[in-house]
């Protein structure tokens, strides 16, 4: 029986390591004393540059620069991640509504024609998209339960083809992950869907992560930087902490979990580029309207507290250019400068 439970140990570790990724990872802690954080790593082979904006309530927005696309008017005011300053990558709304977009290598969207009467949204503003008309899960699932659109999106960083899947919380801890397969949409829905990574697609990496449950974590869990491997190390120490702590140890909790799953800054792995260093990390806190992100060049914390920040409408539009502040720390509400906003990559 040890034998043949090393070698099917050794077979689920074979099968998770085929598995190349461009990681990230994302780990939603739900408290008994209604603290939701929701916590993300973005890892790449280079740094991407990453500034943060402030969004108001009354912003017209389109998915694309031409028809067929979504129109909209914003209806939440939100704090979202920019990278390149082209492209949202997360965000959180001031009805608690966070959204984080992961790189999935396996992806095929619905394709986008530009022809008929099908929508099609730019991955730039898909997040924007749903974090601007919509406070709940259960609001953004009948919406997709009920429309279709396609997906368009520009190669960056050398020819990076973007696929993505991505996962909603809400302030009741009830999650959504959209993943496309075959260019069909499928969502997963409900609050134990705590953990995101990269590849495989969400239902093989549930399949691993049971075969790990079975040998129990205390003493033996996966510990490379590949995605099937945190997954596992983050469905573990999530379901292994106390939910009883207050703000403080919840916030240290959450932050200790993304560090178990991050790779080390500067780590590559020869042969395999897609396998990427931590660029930065950051914990949505639904409860307090609190955004932090902690970049790997940075010597501390920095926040955006949406508490205290204008978000009806005309009120500006404000940006953080991280760059020209990568050592701030604290609340950096301070440093926001009015924007017209970033130009989409389309």
């Amino acid at each position: 029986m040890r034998n043949f439970a090393i070698i099917a140990a050794t077979t689920v570790m074979a099968i998770s390591s085929a598995f190349q990724s461009d990681a990230c990872s994302r780990v939603v802690y739900k408290g008994d004393t209604d603290i939701i954080m929701v916590g993300r790593t973005l890892d790449w082979r280079t740094p991407i540059p990453t500034n943060l904006y402030v969004y108001p309530q009354g912003v017209r927005k389109t998915s694309m620069p031409s028809a067929p696309c979504l129109e909209w008017t914003s209806k939440y005011g939100s704090v979202i991640a920019v990278g390149y300053d082209g492209g949202v990558t997360e965000g959180m709304n001031e009805a608690g509504l966070v959204m984080n977009g992961l790189f999935c290598k396996g992806t095929v969207y619905k394709i986008a024609t530009g022809t008929g009467d099908t929508p099609v949204v730019s991955l730039a503003m898909l997040v924007s998209y749903f974090i601007d008309n919509f406070a709940t899960v259960e609001e953004v699932y009948s919406w997709l339960q009920a429309n279709e659109f396609a997906i368009f999106g520009k190669t960056f960083d050398g020819g990076t083809v973007s696929t993505l899947h991505w996962a909603l919380t809400d302030r009741s801890g009830d999650t959504l992950v959209m993943e496309y397969t075959d260019g069909d949409l499928r969502l997963y829905r409900g609050p134990q869907y705590t953990v995101l990574t990269n590849d495989p697609t969400l239902d093989k990496m549930m399949a691993i992560n049971e075969y790990w449950e079975g040998i129990g974590g205390k003493y033996m869990l996966p510990g490379t930087v590949r995605s099937a491997d945190r997954f596992v190390r983050a469905s573990y120490f999530i379901n292994h902490v106390p939910k009883n702590y207050g703000y403080a140890e919840a916030l240290g909790c959450i932050e200790s979990i993304m560090g178990v799953v991050s790779v080390p800054y500067g780590y590559e792995l020869p042969g395999e580029p897609n396998v990427s260093s931590t660029q930065w990390r950051s914990v949505a806190d639904i409860g307090t309207g609190k955004y932090y992100i902690k970049f790997a060049q940075s010597t501390g914390d920095m926040w955006i507290d949406m508490g205290r920040l204008q978000f009806n409408p005309g009120a500006p539009i404000l940006k953080l250019d991280t760059t020209a502040n990568i050592e701030a720390t604290g609340c950096v509400n301070g440093l926001l400068k009015k924007s017209d906003g970033f130009t989409p990559m389309w």
